[in-house]
Formats: structure tokens, sequence, C-alpha cells
């Protein structure tokens, strides 16, 4: 498990201000007889890996949101420490991960468990659809990598991670096992920690990137405290202005896009403003056509009224003419019962007919009545929305007056970084004088190191020496204790000689302790030479780093040389000023357009200017003319 992460067990990473600290547990674990603390880290490997990701973690996240404040800019794709942290959140996903088992492998997959937020956050199925119907993202690898972008950039990453905190027990426990950092109490510490993310502003092309292929790295080397102490604090105060002049750039630029940015969103609003207005006008218009109706509507109510009171009066005057008839044919009935009757059944039928007619006049009376309130609901609903656009109205133009104030603001920062830029240029004045002081350093430090060279021949050449007499001395020992041996096997037979070769020894004995001493003699100067060879690496290890520094202190200190003559000698050419092409003196019309070549000012045409480079001015590639295009790439080619 520890092979697949960035932490390894072999190491504890603690934090020590703004740097990152690195120390062996192998050092841990030789104190462990005084130290009862470190026995139970140095055992439990998955407290030491949970440790080491948020320190990384905390690191990576204060490097994020310091960068972010102290340039006022956006971050993309290419910014490194965002890179970093994407790479240490898909570690601490991973971190005490169940493997799913495969045909060929174990794999482990933490896609799922950003899949399963969609349960509890219905929000979140936005951002999990859109990854599914990327066409370039095929691995479950990538489509996590995807998702955690998304996130980012809406700002609600530390939602999810909330989510999933509070909801482990549901969500987590299925995933992971005992011990691992989403299901501890630093699951919740990397919660709070990316809420503080949400002050950065993100822009990632999803699309463009092949997230299925292996991350890199992480460069430790960013974060680390450096022991070198050979800058002087002249070069100090240089790379400083330098960074700081850099800064000033990108706040300048910076603020130059804000500017646009807000010229658009004023110009969008006045857009919506009048759009807004002339459906005020319309909804007006309607409202009127609506009264009108209404006025007519009551006027037909009104005649329909006195037609049906007219049907009445009529029907009332029948039936009493009806009733005289009647008693008519009654007195007829007598004589005539016959004619009685179909008189009788006549008067039925008219009847009949006027009650009929009666009620088909009630039944429109009701329709008109009921279309009337319908058309006072539609008034009541017409003059609320008025009224409610009228209120949108006025919270626009609030809006556009804030805006104002706001590109008022921007106006006025952008004056006082133009004054500081002026003060910088003065500043590269000095830092040329120092970069000559580090020149005269340099040529010291070179005679430094050819005296130590030649020290360090003479101390081998002597180490050379003593190793021969050595073995020489070695050489004669052996052949003495042999003869030795030789002279005790037969002593019994050679005790005359034996005083002869007891001399013979005790001058053996005082060679081997002049061996003895000039043995102690080689060590002492081995230990010097060793002394003299790590002296000897240090000063080449600085010497390089001091080339290194200087060298790119000239070039930047030459490049901001050449954009200030550049920007000196050139000047921008009015349109009306340019007939022709400077280049090739073709006559600008409709069809042959005039362009600006952005680096010396001259008016081209399009096939004269059709090259695009990067100039200090601005943070894109724009339009050059050709002189000026092979001129900046023999410069960068150089540089």
């Amino acid at each position: 498990m520890a092979e697949e992460t960035i932490y390894l067990c072999n190491f504890r990473v603690s934090v020590d201000g703004d740097w990152l600290c690195l120390r062996e547990l192998s050092d841990v674990q030789l104190e462990m007889e005084t130290d009862p603390i470190s026995i139970e880290d140095g055992k439990d490997s998955k407290t030491i890996e949970r440790a080491n990701l948020m320190n990384v973690s905390k690191l990576l996240i204060k490097e994020l949101i310091d960068s972010s404040l102290a340039h006022g800019r956006m971050l993309d794709d290419d910014y490194v420490p965002l890179q970093q942290f994407f790479i240490v959140l898909e570690h601490v996903l991973r971190h005490g991960l169940k493997p799913k088992k495969g045909m060929l492998s174990r794999k482990k997959e933490f896609w799922s468990v950003l899949e399963s937020i969609e349960k509890i956050a219905p929000e979140a199925a936005e951002i999990t659809t859109s990854v599914r119907e990327m066409p370039n993202i095929k691995t479950p690898l990538g489509r996590a990598r995807a998702w955690l972008r998304l996130a980012m950039m809406q700002k609600s990453l530390a939602d999810y991670f909330k989510v999933m905190i509070e909801k482990k027990e549901d969500l987590l426990n299925d995933f992971y096992e005992i011990g691992a950092f989403m299901l501890e109490e630093e699951g919740m510490v990397i919660a709070g920690l990316l809420v503080g993310l949400n002050v950065l502003d993100c822009n990632m092309c999803i699309k463009g990137e092949d997230l299925d292929q292996p991350m890199g790295v992480i460069d430790f080397s960013l974060y680390m405290r450096e022991q070198y102490n050979g800058l002087t604090e002249e070069d100090g105060d240089s790379v400083e202005g330098q960074s700081k002049m850099a800064t000033i750039l990108d706040q300048k630029n910076y603020l130059e896009e804000l500017n646009r940015h807000l010229n658009a969103t004023v110009a969008n609003l006045q857009q919506k403003l009048e759009q807004v207005q002339a459906t005020n006008a319309l909804m007006k218009e309607d409202l009127a056509i609506a009264k009108n109706t209404i006025l007519a509507l009551q006027q037909e109510n009104e005649e329909l009224t006195a037609q049906r009171d007219l049907v009445t009066k009529d029907l009332q005057k029948q039936i009493e003419v009806a009733q005289q008839d009647i008693n008519v044919e009654r007195e007829v009935y007598q004589v005539s019962r016959a004619g009685l009757d179909t008189m009788f059944t006549e008067a039925k039928k008219q009847l009949e007919e006027e009650t009929r007619l009666r009620l088909d006049v009630e039944k429109e009376l009701e329709l008109q009545i009921s279309m009337k309130a319908e058309m006072e609901m539609a008034l009541r609903l017409l003059e609320k929305d008025i009224h409610e656009k009228q209120d949108t109205i006025v919270g626009l133009r609030g809006q556009i007056e804030e805006i104002k104030a706001i590109n008022l603001d921007l106006y006025n920062k952008l004056r006082a970084c133009e004054s500081s830029l002026k003060h910088k240029t003065e500043m590269v004045g000095k830092l040329e004088e120092k970069t000559n002081q580090l020149v005269s350093t340099l040529r010291e430090m070179e005679k430094r190191i050819k005296d130590s060279q030649s020290e360090k021949l003479a101390a081998e050449e002597t180490a050379r020496k003593l190793g021969q007499i050595i073995a020489e001395r070695d050489s004669k020992r052996a052949a003495l204790e042999t003869d030795l041996q030789i002279e005790r096997e037969w002593r019994c037979t050679l005790q005359k000689t034996l005083e002869q070769e007891k001399e013979k020894v005790a001058q053996q004995h005082m060679e081997l302790q002049q061996m003895r001493e000039l043995k102690r003699e080689y060590a002492e100067l081995d230990a010097q030479y060793q002394q003299a060879r790590n002296l000897c690496e240090e000063q080449e290890k600085a010497l390089s780093e001091l080339g290194s520094h200087l060298s790119e202190s000239k070039l930047r200190v030459e490049d901001l040389r050449e954009a200030q003559l550049l920007t000196r000698e050139f000047q921008w050419v009015s349109d009306e000023a340019a007939t022709h092409c400077k280049q090739c003196s073709k006559e600008f019309s409709i069809s042959r357009r005039k362009h600006h070549c952005r680096h010396c000012g001259d008016i081209y045409c399009s096939e004269c200017s059709d090259n695009k480079m990067p100039l200090p001015s601005s943070s894109k590639p724009v339009r050059v003319c050709d002189a000026c295009h092979t001129q900046l790439l023999s410069r960068y080619s150089a540089t």
C-alpha cells in the first residue's frame, strides 16, 4: 500500500512554518529506548501515512491561497502547485480504499465514492452527468479527476467533502478499510481546510487534458528550506525586486482584463435594461387592449340583460294572451269540444318554445359573466407583472451605478501601478551595479578552487607513497613470521644461534612499532584528505549555484533593457497616416485591410503580419510583422 503513495513509510513529514521537513523513521527507531511514544508511531504505519498526507495537504493549500492572493490572478492548468494539490487529493481519497477484484489485478478506484455523493446531495448529479458524457475520458480514474476539477471550479469541493464526512457511516464504510484517512479525524480537518479554497478562481480546460494517463510526482524542492548561505544580500535584493516587478505587471494585466470584463458586463446590463423597457411598453399596450376588451364586454352584457328583460316581458304578455284565449276557448268549448282540443295543444307548444328560449338566454348570460371574471383576473396578473418589471429595472440601475464606482476604483489602482512601475525601472540600474559586484566575487571563488585543487593533488601523491611503504613493510613482516616458525621447530638443534635470533627479533619489533606509527600517520593523512575533498565538493556546488543564479539575473536584466529600448524606439502609427503596406507597398482597400504590428507599431497588410509571438506587454501571443517575427525568434532562440 505504501508504494502507491507519495508519503513513504520511511519518512515522517512535518510543517515547520512555511517549509516542509522530512525526518527518517530509522532515526526515530534508534531513539526507542528514550522515547516510548516513537515506538507506537513506528508500529502504526497508517497513522504515519495519515499524518504525512495531512501535513502535505496543509502546505499545498497554504501555498495555493498565498500565491493567489499575492499575484491576484486566476489559476489555470499550468500552475504547478494546483497540479500537485490534485495529486495529493487523489492520494487522500485512495488511502485505505478497499480494492476491487478484476480479471488481471486488484484495482483501487475512488470514482464509485464520488458517484455515490449524488444520493445525498442532488446538486452533485449535474457534475456526475457531465463527466459521464465526456467522450475523451474512458477510465474511472479519469472521470474522478474530471469530477474533482469541476467541483473545484464551481467552488463546491469543500461542501461535498463535508457531506461525505457527515454521512460516512452510510457512504464511506462500504468503500474504505478501518484506519483510512476519510474515516478518521483527519477527514474532518481536510474538509475544513478545503473551505479556504473557495476564495480561489480556477479556469481549467478539462476536455483538452488527458486525465486517463498517470499523473506526475510532487517536487518537494519548491517547499524545502534551502541550506545554502552563499548568496549575498545584494543578490537577494535583486531577486526580490524582479519578483515584485513581475507581480506588478501581472496585477496590471489582471486589472486591464477585469476592466474589459466589467465594461462588457455594463453593456450587457444596458441591453437587458432596454429589452425590459421594450417589454414593459408592450405590456402596457396589452393592458390598454385588455381594458378596451373589458369595456366592450360590459356593454355587450348590458345589452344582453336588456334583451332578457324584453324577452321576459314578451313572454308574460303572451302568457296573458294565452290565458285569455284559453278562457275564450273554454266558452267556445261548450260549442265545439274538438276545436278546443286543437287550440289547447297549439298554446301548449308555444309555451314550451318560449320557456326553451328563456333558458338559452340565461345560459348565454352566465357565460358572459364567467368571461368577465376571467378578464378581471388576467388584468390583475398583468398589473402584478408590470410592478415586478419596474422593481427589476430599479435594481438594474443600482447595479449599473455600483459597476461605475468599481471602474473608477480600478482606474485609480491602475495609475498607482504605473507609478510603481516607473520606480522599478530605476531599481534596474542599481541591480546592474550589484551584478558587477557578483562577477568580482565569482572570480575570487575561482582562484580559491584552483588552490584547493593543487592541495588535493599533493595530498593524493603523499597517500600513494605511504601506501607503497606499508605494502613493503607487510611483505617483510610475513617473511619474518615464517622464519620465526622455522626457528622454533629447530630450536633444539640450533641453540647456539638462539642469541643471534633474539637480537633479530628485537630489531623486528622495533620495525613493527615504526610501521604502526606510519599507519597512524597514514590514517591522519587520509582523514585530512577526506576533509579537503568534502570542502572542495561543497565549494564546487556553491560555485555552480552562484553561476546559475548570476546567468538568470543577467538574462532578466538584458530582457528588461531590450524591452525598454524597444518601447522607446517604436511608435504607434495612426490609421490615417498609412495608405500603403510598409513591407510590400500595396495600397490598402476594402479587401486589403490595415493591421498594426503590436511590437513596432507600424501598419501592414494581413499577408505581411500573419504571425503571432508573445510579448512582455501581453499575457497572450499577439500579431507581429515578418521583420519583428524573425527578430523576436532569433532573440528567444539565443536566450
